[in-house]
């Protein structure tokens, strides 16, 4: 079994390199030699080739073969070593900017040098500053192998770190287990985990430069695919060692979720009533419920959950629903309420933001079990909260709450059923990765009645007539959105500021009611502002983004976005969905600061041309890559040293099946992945 990170052999084992080195290993990550085996190369040089000093030119890289003709030391208040070289068709100087013993002893007339370095022009002719060489009686032979250029960290050499890694080859790589089962390497033709490690750090001359930087060769792949099949062993982990742990069942007759269904003043849809069908058996059972919905903006996910919610109270459990910010979470209270309460069940609301004699009532709550439904943000994370009976945890918006958040509430009630929701959809690919403890539901069907978005482009220099299509919105009675991506003026960026268009807005519509929300403002103003507009007070509401999710005003039929340019696409949709919420036509424009990168028009493009949420998130993720569009800092995806969920996507299918091969035949094997590349936190359940 392969030593878990920091452990194995010891770095210091290996010449020349010493406990300071060490350190410096260890802002890379590298803590160990079979580490250091895993730390690879983000391109290479072909130093297998030798050119002739005479054919080169400025502003390229060579490696030449030569004999020394002159070396001396030039300057005084700044000396450097200056040594001459010539190989038959031609001089060149190697320069050196300090003056070292060695240089002088290694780089003398008369003996042979291969060096490798940047071609510039100089005082006297083409010039090499500080190349890298071997020197002997007569010329080294150039390298056998491309050579590896590796991501370093300050007080770290290329040369040294190839010396080590080179060592650690010899020394550790054979040493290595091989977890990959041999027929999951027979069905790719890829090589075992030793050969693997010895081509990437040496690929052979004749390895095809375009596969190596696109990372395709069969040991890069390899790699990969290993990395990969440990980060989703390592979360089937995390959901089995839930699922052992036992869930109370929150089965009873269904009173409460069949009297919200009968006072709701609309049918839940076909797919609506489908995932309520699989979350409530679920549910009933003993093994906690996992499952991620995903649903697009508006195909009414929060509804489902107030199901389940009604359902884990009716077993005499409580229930706790988690929105990743305040203004969220606010508005999602604010719904629950108007559903819940004539039920005879009161919504609770706890927040980072609030005093502290009102969170410590409202904890006590909380703790006695007189909190039934509690909706908060990450605060309900803190340690100081401790409910009596959770069974139900609703997670709005997954992507803020990640592997380790999901193993923390554990510690909140034992194993609480999880739900979790998302309208930000994610390209398959990603999920089965990603979130492989989990169960998935879509959602896949609007509510009857909602129209399509019209989306359109325009730029900024069109603004007087974005501002007349307001006017002509609200005349007919409708509101409207005004979206800045920031709150105070940025010179550096010259974006729009919110503030700063709510001023410019008053004085274009002063007949008009015009509303402020951002995030800097207090949660009370932010609800004030928010309500305003809900009731029709104001017409139109200048905000920051965080209106993107959760808020549903159906009167509101155009939303405008300033600097789309600026924004991602999963966010322009989101925020697009904040309109089209009623029976009326309603229309998104997004306005662009020219000239348009090629990104930002494939943004644009894609937002005209679909209001398929899959869609959006699969352009998303080639334009972005996976650890934008899963927020990886909270999912610990952004741990992978080698993988990379968006290029390596190909080789996501394969992996649900090669983890069934590997725990059916080896799983010592699978527990030795896991600590290769995730490490001892995910194999033990701790939470960091």
């Amino acid at each position: 079994m392969s030593a878990g990170p920091g452990q194995g052999r010891a770095l210091t084992e290996l010449p020349g390199l010493g406990p300071r080195m060490a350190e410096r290993l260890e802002r890379l990550g590298v803590r160990s030699q079979e580490e250091l085996l895993f730390h690879l190369p983000h391109r290479y040089q072909d130093r297998t080739r030798i050119r002739a000093i005479g054919s080169l030119a400025p502003d390229e890289e060579a490696g030449c073969r030569a004999t020394v003709r002159a070396a001396e030391t030039v300057g005084r208040r700044r000396p450097m070593y200056v040594v001459r070289v010539a190989d038959g068709t031609g001089f060149l100087t190697l320069r050196f900017f300090q003056v070292r013993d060695y240089l002088k002893q290694t780089l003398r007339p008369g003996r042979g040098v291969w060096f490798f370095g940047s071609v510039r022009r100089g005082h006297h002719g083409l010039e090499m500053v500080h190349p890298e060489f071997e020197a002997g009686d007569e010329a080294p032979a150039p390298p056998n192998h491309l050579t590896p250029v590796y991501p370093l960290t300050e007080g770290l050499t290329q040369g040294r770190l190839r010396s080590w890694i080179g060592h650690a080859l010899d020394r550790a790589a054979a040493g290595l287990p091989e977890q990959l089962p041999e027929a999951v390497r027979a069905e790719h033709g890829w090589p075992t985990l030793a050969q693997a490690l010895e081509a990437v750090h040496r690929p052979l001359p004749d390895t095809e430069p375009q596969a190596l930087a696109e990372f395709r060769t069969p040991a890069q792949q390899r790699l990969a695919f290993e990395e990969l099949l440990a980060h989703h062993l390592a979360l089937r982990k995390v959901g089995d060692d839930r699922r052992r742990s036992g869930a109370p069942a929150l089965d009873g007759p269904g009173r409460l979720p069949g009297a919200l269904l009968a006072d709701l003043p609309f049918e839940l849809t076909g797919a609506q009533a489908r995932a309520w069908e699989q979350i409530r058996a679920d549910l009933a059972g003993e093994r906690p419920m996992q499952r991620l919905v995903q649903g697009d903006v508006g195909s009414g996910k929060t509804v489902v959950a107030a199901l389940a919610m009604l359902q884990a109270v009716e077993a005499g459990y409580q229930a706790a629903f988690m929105a990743p910010t305040e203004i969220l979470a606010e508005q999602h209270a604010a719904t629950l309420a108007d559903w819940l309460t004539p039920l005879g069940v009161e919504v609770h609301f706890l927040v980072g933001s609030m005093g502290q004699a009102e969170r410590r009532a409202r904890t006590e709550a909380i703790a006695n079990g007189a909190a039934r439904v509690v909706v908060g943000t990450h605060a309900l994370f803190q340690e100081d909260v401790r409910f009596a009976a959770l069974g139900l945890a609703v997670i709005d918006e997954q992507h803020r709450f990640g592997v380790h958040q999901r193993m923390a509430l554990k510690e909140k009630g034992g194993a609480p059923h999880l739900l979790i929701m998302t309208a930000t959809p994610i390209p398959r690919t990603l999920a089965m990765t990603a979130f492989a403890d989990l169960e998935g539901t879509v959602i896949d069907e609007l509510p009857p009645g909602r129209q399509p978005v019209e989306t359109v482009g325009i730029s900024d220099a069109r603004r007087e007539e974005v501002e007349a299509r307001i006017r002509a919105a609200v005349a007919e009675g409708q509101q409207a959105y005004w979206v800045c991506p920031l709150v105070e003026e940025s010179e550096a960026l010259q974006l729009e500021a919110a503030t700063a268009t709510h001023e410019r807005l008053q004085a274009a519509f002063p007949e008009l009611s015009v509303g402020l929300v951002h995030g800097r403002m207090a949660a009370a103003e932010k609800e004030a502002a928010m309500a305003a507009f809900k009731r029709g007070a104001s017409h139109l509401l200048v905000a920051t983004p965080v209106i993107e999710v959760g808020v549903d005003v159906p009167n509101a039929t155009l939303m405008v976005i300033e600097h789309a340019e600026r924004m991602g696409l999963a966010q322009l949709h989101q925020l697009r969905g904040r309109v089209g919420r009623g029976s009326r036509k309603s229309a998104c424009v997004l306005l662009y600061h020219p000239p348009l990168t090629d990104r930002a028009k494939r943004r644009i493009a894609a937002m005209r041309e679909t209001g398929d949420g899959f869609r959006i998130a699969q352009v998303d993720l080639e334009l972005r890559g996976p650890g934008e569009v899963l927020g990886t800092r909270q999912t610990g995806l952004e741990q992978m040293r080698i993988a990379d969920l968006g290029r390596d996507r190909g080789l996501i299918a394969g992996l649900a099946s090669a983890a069934e091969t590997l725990l059916a035949s080896d799983p010592e094997a699978a527990q030795g992945l896991i600590r290769r590349w995730v490490g001892e936190r995910a194999v033990y359940g701790e939470v960091g």
